[in-house]
Parts: C-alpha cells; sequence; structure tokens
C-alpha cells in the first residue's frame, strides 16, 4: 500500500518509469491511496492535478536523482544490525562532538566519518551530533536547507550508509544525536505546499514561511519523523533546532508531544533516547519536567554560557557579546546556568530569560565554547584557534570541560584546527545562489567588515576550506592541545564533582573585575574542586589550595597557595 496526505489536490496519480500512471484513490482527511507495493529501490513520484511532473513523495526515505527528481523505496528493515547489544548513553556525565558529515572527513561521507570515529573513543566521546544530513538542494550545505524530511542527502551516501554509521558508532560505545530541522524548509525543492497546508504562507520567521502546527497532519508528519530517527534508525538523540520558531498555541505543545511521544518509546525499545532543544529564549520550560508545567525535554543548549567564555577569551564586545563584558557574567552562569534570566538585554532591547530552578539537574544545559553557529556566522568563518594564543587555546579547554554543563566540542575544537568553519552554499540555481551571497555580503558589511573578508558562500573554495585537515593532529602546537582534552575527559570520568549535577555544589567569583573583559582572573568551584582562571597578563596568587589535579602551567603549590602564570588554568582541590 502506498499513500501520501494531499488536501490541496484534486487528483494524485503514482508515476513510476516504465508505468503507465497509476491514479490513487480518495480517502477520508485528504488521504491519497493505492493498494500496489513497491520493490527497493523502485523509483517513483506523484503527478498532483493536471501537472506534467512528477513530484518527490513528502515521505520519501530516499532522493537518488536530488530533491527534485523522482523517490526511491528504501527497505529499513533489510540492514542486518550488530547492536542489539546497545543499551544506550545517557546524556548525564556525557561529552557531545558536533560535526557536519561533509566535511569532518576528506571524503566527505558516512563512511569517511566512520574511519575516524576510534579518534572520538580515545578523546572521550559519549555522544557524537551530526548536522542536518535530510535532502537539500546542491551538492554541499551545512544541511538546515533541507526540503525532504525524511531522506539521507545522497552524497553523504543515503539511508544505507547512515545505518552502517550509527552501527558503527554503537559498536564503538558512542550514542547518536542527529539534528533535525522542524522549523522551516529550504529555499529549493519544497513542494510540500503544493500537497497540503504544511506552511503559514503570512506568517514567517528568520528563515522563510512558518510551519503550520495548527494542521494536526503537519503535526504528525514532524512526530513521525522524529519516531524515524530514534526507531528505523536506531539513533539514540534529537537535538531539535531552533523551537523559538516552533509557534505553538495548542493545548499541547508540539515540543510535549515529541516529549511524550519520545519517553514512549524509549520505555519500549529499553534505552534512553533524548531531546535537546536549540533555543534563544532561556526558558527553563522547556526542561522542566510535565507535572511543573514543562515540556518535559532532556535538555537545551546554553548560548549565554558561550558568550561569557568567549568574552573572557577574546575580549571582544561587539553585539550581543555586550552585556557578557559584566565581570560576574562568567561566575553567574557557572552558578545559575543563564546569565539573562529575567536580566536587560541591551542587544534585544528588552528584559530577556528566566532563572533555571535549583533543583534543575546542571547536566540539562548543553554547553560550549565554540559550535557551527558562532564560528560559521562569523564574517570570516574564523575558529578560536585563528585569533588566540595556544595558551588561552588551553583555558578553552579547560573552561570548556569542566563547566557545570554537558559540554559539547565542534569538530576540530580539540587539536586547535587551522581550518575555518565558513558558511558554504551549492544552490544550482543562479539567481538563489547569487541572493544568497549577496545577501550575506551585505549583512556583514553593514556591520562594519571590508567585503574582502566575507568569503562567497557559492565558491567551491569555501567549502573545500572548511574541511577538517586531520595531519595538524601530529603537529604542534595541535598534539599538545589534543593531548589536555584528552586529560581533561579523563578527569572527569575520575572525580564526580565534574559531573556532579546539583547546582547547590557551584559557587564562582571574579577576582579583577576592574580589569578589561579580556583580562581577568576567576575562582570557579564545583564541589571541592576549584577551576583557576587566569587570563589576566601577570601571575595570580591563588589560595587555599590542597592538590593540583590538572594545570596548563607548571607551577605548583607552596604553602597552600598556586601562583598561576599569565594565560593559565588548573583545576585543583580546595583545602
Amino acid at each position: 500500500m502506498i499513500g501520501v496526505w494531499a488536501p490541496r489536490a484534486a487528483k494524485i496519480a503514482l508515476r513510476r518509469p516504465g508505468h503507465d500512471d497509476l491514479p490513487l484513490t480518495a480517502g477520508a482527511g485528504g488521504h491519497w491511496s493505492a493498494d500496489i507495493d513497491l520493490a527497493a529501490g523502485e523509483e517513483y513520484g506523484f503527478v498532483i492535478g493536471d501537472a506534467d511532473v512528477a513530484r518527490p513523495d513528502p515521505r520519501s526515505r530516499r532522493q537518488p536523482s536530488g530533491v527534485h527528481g523522482l523517490s526511491a523505496a528504501f527497505d529499513a528493515s533489510a540492514f542486518a544490525w550488530t547492536d542489539s547489544l546497545w543499551t544506550g548513553r545517557q546524556l548525564a556525565g556525557g561529552l557531545i562532538y558536533e560535526l557536519h558529515i561533509g566535511t569532518f572527513s576528506p571524503e566527505g561521507t558516512l563512511d569517511g566519518a566512520i574511519a575516524r570515529l576510534d579518534h572520538l573513543v580515545a578523546l572521550g566521546v559519549t555522544h557524537v551530533e551530526l548536522l542536518p544530513v535530510n535532502g537539500f538542494n546542491g551538492e554541499w550545505n551545512w544541511g538546515y536547507d533541507g526540503v525532504l524530511w525524511y531522506t539521507v542527502h545522497e552524497a553523504y551516501g543515503g539511508p544505507a550508509a547512515y545505518q552502517r554509521f550509527v552501527d558503527a558508532a554503537h559498536g564503538r560505545g558512542l550514542a547518536v544525536i542527529q539534528d533535525v530541522v522542524h522549523n522551516h524548509l529550504g529555499p529549493s525543492g519544497n513542494y510540500l505546499p503544493e500537497f497540503g497546508p504544511y506552511l503559514r504562507d503570512a506568517e514567517r520567521n528568520t528563515w522563510g514561511s512558518s510551519i503550520d502546527l495548527d494542521q494536526a497532519e503537519v503535526r504528525r508528519y514532524i512526530v513521525d519523523n522524529a519516531v524515524m530517527w530514534l526507531e528505523e534508525y536506531h539513533v539514540d538523540g534529537l537535538r531539535l533546532d531552533a523551537v523559538h520558531a516552533l509557534r505553538d498555541e495548542s493545548s499541547l505543545h508540539i515540543l510535549r508531544e515529541l516529549a511524550e511521544t519520545v519517553d514512549a518509546l524509549s520505555a519500549h525499545v529499553g534505552r534512553p533516547l533524548t531531546l535537546i532543544a536549540e533555543s534563544d529564549l532561556n526558558d527553563p520550560r522547556l526542561i522542566l519536567p510535565r507535572e511543573a508545567a514543562g515540556y518535559g525535554l532532556a535538555a537545551q543548549w546554553s548560548d549565554d554560557w558561550h558568550h561569557c567564555v568567549h568574552v573572557a577569551l577574546t575580549g571582544e564586545t561587539e553585539g550581543y557579546y555586550a552585556d557578557f563584558a559584566d565581570p560576574g557574567a562568567l561566575p553567574k552562569t557557572w552558578t545559575g546556568g543563564f546569565f539573562h534570566d529575567g536580566t536587560l538585554s541591551t542587544f534585544r532591547g528588552r528584559e530577556h530569560g528566566f532563572p533555571v530552578p535549583a533543583e534543575v539537574p546542571t547536566w540539562r544545559l548543553v554547553t560550549f565554547a565554540q559550535d557551527h553557529d558562532q564560528i560559521g556566522n562569523r564574517a570570516a568563518g574564523d575558529r578560536l584557534s585563528q585569533s588566540l594564543s595556544p595558551r588561552r587555546l588551553a583555558v578553552a579547554a579547560v573552561l570548556t570541560l569542566t563547566a557545570p554543563g554537558t559540554p559539547m566540542l565542534f569538530q576540530g575544537e580539540e587539536w586547535g584546527a587551522s581550518t575555518p568553519w565558513q558558511f558554504f552554499t551549492s544552490h544550482p540555481e543562479p539567481e538563489l545562489g547569487e541572493a544568497t551571497a549577496k545577501g550575506r555580503l551585505a549583512e556583514f558589511v553593514k556591520m562594519g567588515w571590508d567585503e574582502s573578508v566575507v568569503p562567497d558562500p557559492q565558491d567551491p573554495e569555501t567549502f573545500r576550506r572548511s574541511h577538517l585537515d586531520w595531519s595538524e593532529l601530529l603537529e604542534e602546537p595541535h598534539a599538545d592541545l589534543l593531548a589536555l582534552y584528552r586529560r581533561l575527559a579523563r578527569l572527569r570520568r575520575t572525580h564526580p564533582e565534574l559531573t556532579d549535577p546539583a547546582a547547590a555544589t557551584l559557587a564562582g567569583v571574579c577576582l579583577t573585575p576592574d580589569a578589561a573583559p579580556g583580562a581577568r582572573a576567576f575562582r570557579l568551584a564545583r564541589g571541592r574542586l576549584d577551576v583557576l582562571v587566569n587570563l589576566t597578563g601577570d601571575p595570580v596568587e591563588f589560595a587555599d589550595v590542597a592538590e593540583v589535579l590538572l594545570s596548563t602551567d607548571t607551577s605548583e603549590p607552596t604553602g597552600g597557595t598556586l601562583v598561576l602564570a599569565a594565560e593559565t588554568a588548573a583545576v585543583v582541590v580546595r583545602s
């Protein structure tokens, strides 16, 4: 049986190469169907009304010829999984590694990424988070221009390669988190509105028309997509992109509906299944339990943590970084999760955010010093490694892997990759490619950037420049930094204070509040352990130090006092 939801169609026909078009039968609620089974790999599409061209199946699993071509039947049950003993991984105590399949390995494929998984295991990673892999138009893209949410991009290897990747990850003890985009559709190849009211055409968010969550079938389309990744592909969690763009005024918010569905599935399959939200609302309701009027998601990203660390390391205070020049920003975010918890956001021109209740486990906030957005949405796509000294990069490592949240690394961060991560697209339509390039250039020129600094996203060299250079791992200072990240990951595993979820164990203070934003010293506590940070230009004394567990300096405590050299950090036992 094959079917499609198409309430806007007066008639629908199934098209298959070598066959006459087969009219589908109309059913209740705009559903159309035909009593026919497709063989694995058989290509097909739907002809809507009197159109001459066939459109892809909105629930297509494969698009061999791209998002404008015919779909191909895919039997997910045919794969011989070897992960029957896999019991999953809870997020608490974990270490996430965010990567983009197209630039992570030289091959730019899922199979190429499999060959690098042992590196992640040696690093101490527990969860591998993939940027979106669903079908988009063109050869390369960040993945957020997807238009067929159920597919796996063919250039990455398609759905069969995706199954191989998840199976290989599980075989190495790695959980897989898939980034999914349910808040908008890309600009090319989006034929869903021809089938039905998937979008609110009169309402837009940052990326285009909003998804119409008033439609029961659209909600089902989203929920079924989440279940597909978790059930058919054995994925362990989903990162939900920009959930603040999901406007839902129904009695059961789509996020709560997703959480309830995934919790039920988790109970059925007998392993943890995790939903992580990206949100700029600083609203703990996302991660509060349903009995406390929350949505019940497992975790959410904390951009505030990124902003605090970025300002402390770089001294940059432009744009949304301005508020984080406050000397209390880093200690406050360390202890409370959010800096903006009802305070004035000068960037937004209003009060922003809500406090995180003390009883919320700290691991429910995903914290990071770098991610795909915070690098790629800079004018030149420059990483911290392209502007900071090796000493400051080492301090960034200490802050990232000792933070109270669930730490996340972005591909190559662990060795201070010298390659940028730039915004790249490959729109085949000349007018769309030109509009994308001109729009991005105008945005940064307006902000005062020289246009020569802003790469053309349509230039293939922009994509190639963004590939990791794996030969750097054996070179200095990259090898030293990688060794530090591995030591820090081991420290997290061996000292329970660094994974203790209780906010009551946290404390923090800026010791040099009058110094410039990028030249301060901090003492940050996690139980009996202290993280000491000296980003000033001079040595700083720290009292009450009983033992040094890890340091980016060679100093040893004398009489309970540790003198840290400029631009260094240490993890110590407090006396």
